[in-house]
C-alpha cells in the first residue's frame, strides 16, 4: 500500500471541505483535499445561497462569479391565503442572494482550492483510520488504483451528513432534536429569472394533510428552477412521508403559478441532522465541519453558509496552532461560540412546528403581519451577526442564551 504525506488532510470536497482547503492553502499549510466522487458531481441540495453564504463567498473572492449567475433580492412567502415579498434585511450581511446548481458550485470551489495551492484527489473513498497515541496518524483510501494511505498531522472531516469517517472517529447523531427529510428536483420554468426565491409554508401531502415543513422554488436563471420540499421530524414525532411523491404533489399544486413546463428532473432526497445535534465533533488532531458537524439551520435547512464558515474557521485554527497541538476542545468551543445559542433556539422553534395543528393555527396570524414575517425571515435565516446591536438581534441572542439553559444536550455535545 502506497503512502502519501501532508500537514492538513481534508476529506470531502463539498463547500465545507473545499473552503477549508482553500483557506488552509492560503494560510501557508500543506493541504491535501480528497473526495470519494469524481468532479463535477451532483449533490442533493436546494442550491440556494443566502446573504450569509454570499458574505463567505465574497471573502473567497467569488462575488463577480456569483453575479454572473442569478441574483435574488429576497423571499416571496406563500401561505394561508397570503403572499408577501420580503427583501433580505439590512445588517451585517449583503442584501442579495443567489442560487447555483451544486454540480457547478462544488466543482468551482474545488477548483478554487487547487488554484490557491491545495492538492486534490477525487474518486478515493476513506475506508479506515489509523490512530496512534490517541491521534489520527493516517487515513486509508480505496481508489481506482487500489488502496493507499495518507499520513497527516491534522485531519479535517467534511464528508457530509452521513459522515462515515466521522463515525469511525466517534461522531454520534442524537435524533431527539429536530431533523429534516428533504428532497429536491429540477424543472423547466418560464420564471427561472424570477428575482425572488419562493417558499410555500403550507405543505400538504397527496391526501391534503398538512405537513410540518415547506416547499421551495429557487430560480436558477438558466431555464430551470430548483423545486423541493422538506418535512421536519423528531425521534418523538418521526417523519412519515414519501418525499419524491410529495414533490410531485407540490409541483402539480404550483405548476400554473410558476409556469412549470416539464416533468421533475433528477429527483433526490436526503436525511439532514440539524442544529449541531452531534457529539464527537473533534479530537486531539481532527475536526468535523459543515454537514458532518450537523451545521444545518433547523429553521430553513440551509447548510452551505455554515459549511463555508466552518471551513474558514477551522483553517484559521490550524494556522494559529502548532502541528502537534491538541485542537479538540478548541474546535468544539469555536463551534459552540459561533452557533450554539442560535442553533439551540432554532431547533426549539422548529420542534414546535412538528406539533400537529400548531402551524395551521399560528401560520395565518404570522402571514397577516409584514413586520412579523420580516423578523421571521431574519431569524429563520440566522442573519444576525455578533456586530448587530438592533432590537431584533438582541432579542434573538437573548432567546438563544435562555434556550441553551433548557437543553438536556447542548449543540455539539
Amino acid at each position: 500500500m502506497s503512502t502519501l504525506q501532508t500537514d492538513v488532510l481534508v476529506v470531502g470536497a463539498g463547500p465545507a471541505g473545499s473552503a477549508a482547503a482553500a483557506w488552509a492553502a492560503r494560510l501557508g499549510l500543506d493541504t491535501l483535499l480528497i473526495d470519494a466522487a469524481r468532479f463535477p458531481r451532483d449533490k442533493t441540495c436546494g442550491d440556494g445561497l443566502t446573504p450569509r453564504a454570499i458574505a463567505e463567498l465574497d471573502r473567497l473572492g467569488l462575488s463577480d462569479w456569483l453575479r454572473s449567475h442569478t441574483v435574488n433580492q429576497g423571499l416571496r412567502a406563500h401561505g394561508f391565503g397570503q403572499v408577501l415579498e420580503l427583501r433580505w434585511p439590512e445588517g451585517a450581511f449583503p442584501t442579495w442572494g443567489s442560487a447555483v446548481p451544486r454540480t457547478e458550485f462544488d466543482d468551482h470551489l474545488r477548483t478554487l482550492a487547487v488554484s490557491n495551492g491545495a492538492t486534490a484527489i477525487d474518486g478515493a473513498r476513506a475506508v479506515d483510520v489509523r490512530i496512534e497515541a490517541g491521534r489520527v496518524a493516517a487515513v486509508s483510501f480505496e481508489g481506482p488504483q487500489g488502496r493507499f494511505e495518507v499520513a497527516c498531522q491534522r485531519l479535517v472531516v467534511a464528508d457530509g451528513v452521513r459522515s462515515p469517517l466521522g463515525k469511525l472517529l466517534g461522531r454520534t447523531w442524537h435524533r431527539e432534536t429536530v431533523y429534516a427529510v428533504a428532497g429536491r428536483s429540477y424543472v423547466t420554468s418560464e420564471r427561472s429569472d424570477d428575482p425572488w426565491i419562493s417558499s410555500h409554508l403550507e405543505l400538504n401531502d397527496e391526501d391534503g394533510e398538512n405537513l410540518p415543513g415547506y416547499g421551495w422554488i429557487f430560480p436558477l436563471g438558466n431555464g430551470l428552477v430548483n423545486l423541493g420540499a422538506g418535512s421536519l421530524a423528531t425521534a418523538q414525532r418521526p417523519a412519515d412521508v414519501a418525499i419524491k411523491p410529495l414533490m410531485h404533489t407540490y409541483a402539480d399544486r404550483i405548476r400554473d403559478d410558476f409556469r412549470l413546463t416539464g416533468d421533475l428532473q433528477q429527483p433526490a432526497s436526503a436525511l439532514l441532522p440539524m442544529g449541531g445535534a452531534v457529539s464527537g465533533v473533534s479530537g486531539p488532531n481532527w475536526a468535523l465541519i459543515g454537514d458532518a458537524a450537523a451545521c444545518v439551520n433547523p429553521l430553513n435547512g440551509e447548510g452551505i453558509d455554515y459549511g463555508l464558515e466552518t471551513g474558514r474557521l477551522v483553517a484559521e485554527l490550524l494556522a494559529a496552532s502548532h502541528p502537534r497541538a491538541r485542537i479538540g476542545a478548541a474546535w468544539q468551543g469555536i463551534l459552540y461560540a459561533h452557533y450554539g445559542e442560535a442553533f439551540s433556539i432554532a431547533r426549539r422553534l422548529a420542534e414546535l412546528v412538528t406539533i400537529p395543528g400548531l402551524l395551521p393555527t399560528l401560520g395565518p396570524l404570522g402571514m397577516r403581519s409584514r413586520f412579523l414575517m420580516t423578523l421571521a425571515l431574519r431569524w429563520m435565516g440566522n442573519l444576525v451577526d455578533d456586530a448587530d446591536r438592533d432590537a431584533a438581534a438582541r432579542i434573538w441572542k437573548l432567546a438563544g442564551r435562555a434556550s441553551v439553559k433548557l437543553d438536556q444536550r447542548r449543540p455539539f455535545h
